[in-house]
Parts: C-alpha cells; sequence; structure tokens
C-alpha cells in the first residue's frame, strides 16, 4: 500500500508540475478573450479550444513518452536530421525566446500592474518590472534539478489556490446570463472553427513537445528508468493535467462569456481580466489578480528558460547551459519591451505554421505500428503538411507581406484548389493525402 501510496503521490507531482509549466500567460488571457467573442455559442467555441489547448497537448506528452526518445531533437532528428535540427530549434525558439517567454513578462505587467500606472511612465516601468521578471525566473533556472519543486509542490499549487478564488466568486456571482450574450460575427457560424484556432495561442502543443525533456527527466531523477514505466508515468500524470485544464479553461471562457452583462467586449483578455477581477473585488481585486497572474507566468517562464537551454545545449554541447540561460533569458527581456498586441500578431504566421506539423507529428508517432516506424512515411506526410501550413501562415502573415502583388495573387490560386484552406485547415487534406503516399510507397517497394 505504501509503494502504491508513493505512486500516486508521485503521479500528482509530476502532473501538478506538468500543469504549471503549461499554464502561462496566453492560458489566462485567450480563454477569456474567446469567452467574450463567443457569447451565447461559448459551448461550441470552448469544445475546439479544448481539442487544441487540452487534448493535443496531453496527446503531445503521451506521444514523446511513448516516443522512448530523450526530447523532442532526438525523435525528430531520427527522421531525418536537417528537419530534426530545422524543427526543433524553430519550435523552440517560437515558445522560447521570440514569442511565448516574451509575452509572459509582458502580461504579467499589463494585467497586473498596468492599471496603477499612468500612459506617461508606462514604457519605463515595463522595462524595470520585466528586468524584475527574467532575473528572478533566470535564478530560478540555474539549478533545472529542483524544477519539479519549484514548480510541481510550491508555485503552482500557491497559483491555483489564489485563481480559485475568483472563479468561485463568478460563478456563484455572474455578471449575466453567459447563453445570453451577444456572438461577434466569426463566430456566428464558426465558434468551434474559432476555437479549435484560437487554441494555438496558448502554445501548448508546441509547448507538450518542448517541455517532454524536463517530464522525461524529472521522472528518471525519480528512479525510473525502463522506457514502458516512463511512459506509464508520463500517461498518469498526463491524466492530472488534463483534468486541471479542463476545468480551468472552461471556467475562464465562461467567465469571459458572463462579464458581457456588465462590461463591453476587451481589446485583449488581459484587459478583460483586470476589468473582471477589479469589478468584484476592487482593489484588492486588482492586488489579487496581479499575483495570480505573476506566479502564473514566472513558473512557466522557469519551464521554458530551462526547457529552451536544455535543448540548446545539447544540440550545441560546446556552448554551456549557463551561457544559454543567460542568452535566452536577455532575448526574452529586450523582445518582451515591444509589447503585448505587437507579440501577440507576430506570433500567429508563426504558429500557424509549426501547429499543424507538430499535431501531424504526434498522429504520426501513435500510428507508427501501423507502418512499423517506416521514416518514409514521417518524411513525406510531414512535407505535404509543411507546404500548406506555409500557406496557411501565409494567409496571416503581416500586412507588408499579404498584400504583395504575387502573394495575394497566390493565395487566391490556393484559396480555389486547396479544401478548408478559407477556414484554417489548409494542411489537413494535404497531410492525409501525404500519409497514404507514403503507405503506397513502403507497399510498393516492399513488393519490389
Amino acid at each position: 500500500m505504501e509503494n502504491k501510496r508513493n505512486k500516486i503521490k508521485e503521479y500528482l507531482t509530476i502532473g501538478s508540475m506538468l500543469f504549471g509549466l503549461f499554464f502561462g500567460a496566453g492560458n489566462l488571457i485567450f480563454p477569456v478573450n474567446l469567452g467574450q467573442n463567443a457569447g451565447a455559442n461559448l459551448i461550441p467555441a470552448m469544445i475546439g479550444f479544448l481539442i487544441t489547448a487540452v487534448g493535443l497537448p496531453f496527446l503531445g506528452t503521451i506521444a514523446m513518452g511513448i516516443s522512448e526518445s530523450n526530447g523532442l531533437y532526438e525523435m525528430s532528428s531520427g527522421i531525418n536530421k536537417k528537419f530534426g535540427l530545422f524543427f526543433t530549434i524553430a519550435l523552440y525558439l517560437t515558445i522560447g525566446p521570440f514569442f511565448a517567454l516574451p509575452r509572459l513578462g509582458t502580461v504579467s505587467f499589463e494585467v497586473g500592474l498596468k492599471s496603477f500606472i499612468s500612459d506617461e511612465q508606462m514604457k519605463l516601468f515595463l522595462l524595470i518590472f520585466t528586468f524584475i521578471f527574467y532575473l528572478i525566473a533566470f535564478l530560478f533556472s540555474l539549478k533545472p534539478s529542483k524544477i519539479m519543486v519549484w514548480v510541481g509542490k510550491v508555485l503552482n499549487p500557491t497559483f491555483l489556490v489564489l485563481l480559485s478564488i475568483l472563479i468561485i466568486i463568478v460563478f456563484i456571482k455572474p455578471m449575466g446570463n453567459a447563453f445570453g450574450q451577444e456572438v461577434q460575427d466569426s463566430f456566428v457560424k464558426n465558434s468551434f472553427t474559432e476555437g479549435f484556432i484560437g487554441g494555438y495561442n496558448t502554445m501548448d502543443v508546441l509547448a507538450s513537445l518542448a517541455f517532454s525533456i524536463i517530464v522525461i527527466q524529472s521522472i528518471k531523477g525519480l528512479g525510473i528508468k525502463e522506457p514502458k514505466e516512463i511512459a506509464k508515468y508520463t500517461l498518469k500524470s498526463g491524466i492530472v493535467t488534463l483534468i486541471l485544464m479542463s476545468i480551468i479553461y472552461g471556467s475562464l471562457i465562461y467567465m469571459g462569456a458572463s462579464s458581457l452583462g456588465k462590461l463591453n467586449i476587451s481589446e485583449n483578455g488581459g484587459i478583460a481580466l483586470n476589468q473582471i477581477s477589479n469589478y468584484y473585488f476592487g482593489f484588492i481585486g486588482q492586488v489579487l489578480l496581479a499575483v495570480i497572474v505573476i506566479i502564473a507566468c514566472l513558473k512557466t517562464a522557469v519551464g521554458l528558460i530551462t526547457a529552451c537551454s536544455e535543448t540548446f545545449n545539447k544540440i550545441f554541447p560546446r556552448v554551456s547551459y549557463f551561457k544559454f540561460i543567460c542568452i535566452v533569458t536577455l532575448v526574452s527581456f529586450l523582445v518582451s519591451n515591444v509589447g503585448l498586441n505587437s507579440i501577440i500578431k507576430l506570433s500567429l504566421p508563426v504558429l500557424n505554421f509549426l501547429y499543424p506539423l507538430a499535431i501531424i507529428l504526434m498522429v504520426l508517432i501513435f500510428l507508427s505500428p501501423i507502418f512499423k516506424n517506416d521514416k518514409r512515411v514521417f518524411k513525406i506526410t510531414l512535407l505535404f503538411t509543411g507546404v500548406a501550413s506555409f500557406f496557411d501562415a501565409l494567409k496571416i502573415a503581416p500586412s507588408i507581406i499579404k498584400e504583395n502583388f504575387i502573394i495575394e495573387e497566390l493565395l487566391k490560386v490556393i484559396q480555389k484548389i486547396l479544401p478548408l484552406f478559407k477556414e484554417g485547415f489548409g494542411w489537413l487534406i494535404p497531410s492525409i493525402a501525404g500519409f497514404i503516399m507514403g503507405l503506397l510507397i513502403i507497399k510498393l517497394k516492399s513488393k519490389k
């Protein structure tokens, strides 16, 4: 019984750590914003969002566990060395110093402290705050072996207690009837699709592949060495994360929809959260929200700095882990001072390119027994996916790129010939076609 109780405790601790690593900036602001836009259509939007923001990250974590590799780079390089290098670096730069990490510092400031500061002093205080924020994250990242203790046992439980206070009061005293609120134009007919693509913003599918290196090392730190046992621990710990994230996401989407009873739609979820907490608790609510957001973002920042630096150290072993955490932290600090809305706009095309590749990679890992893990199926399917998702990314690229005459004409042609391109799923049919072609090729080769 003691051994069983210890195992349950270990599953809960790793699950808490994994949830803590996942649940950062986007996980707080995007569900609230989605709820405000979806209004009465919050249920289909919520289902779509939960698939990409909870279901797929869960599958990603399990996929890495059953792949028996020590991280994304090792696994993707097994398919093709150049693809492995490109995909790993692109993914870690996206969820690291270029987009996700800077967003953590900016969200902490905008949601937690912006309302206390005048417009004239905004840039100066953002600079000071982000410097302190990334310095603390840097200090936590110096000892990656302690990450399960810091995140799983300290920061995450504190965050959950504080966030629960706000969520409970929203359900007890809602601002309005969530199912009777106005639905924004894009959500009238496509609420599920909007929710599904909205889940990309959390970056959790990418994070599930990136954080695998931390999860696997943490499990090994418990004395678990057998690949099958590591996969089992990953699965059972992932269930804890799945349940926690589903409950909190659903609550935040409901919070956003019901807030329309008293508030107008905000420019982003950070502003909405600030207004909601101020409505319920006044000044104390803003202080409570500031603490919630800073803890949420800090724990994820520690995980991202650690994961990025450990991976880059494996790819480029001549550069030490310490030097990488210095570089990653410094770049994140500099980019964070660009501003939240700018970071979100710039990240969307990159996410639309990388997300389909990550999703298909996970699916192929699960389906690999069917084609005996033949690398040709991986290569052909991912090639088809990559080409199609590139056009999906081009469609929402900045105006300076998208409004080029050649690009405009190209996108018109692609929209006519590529099914589901208008809905944002232009990569789906090419991925299936690539998979079928890969299966046919290995079958023909085996006959020869």
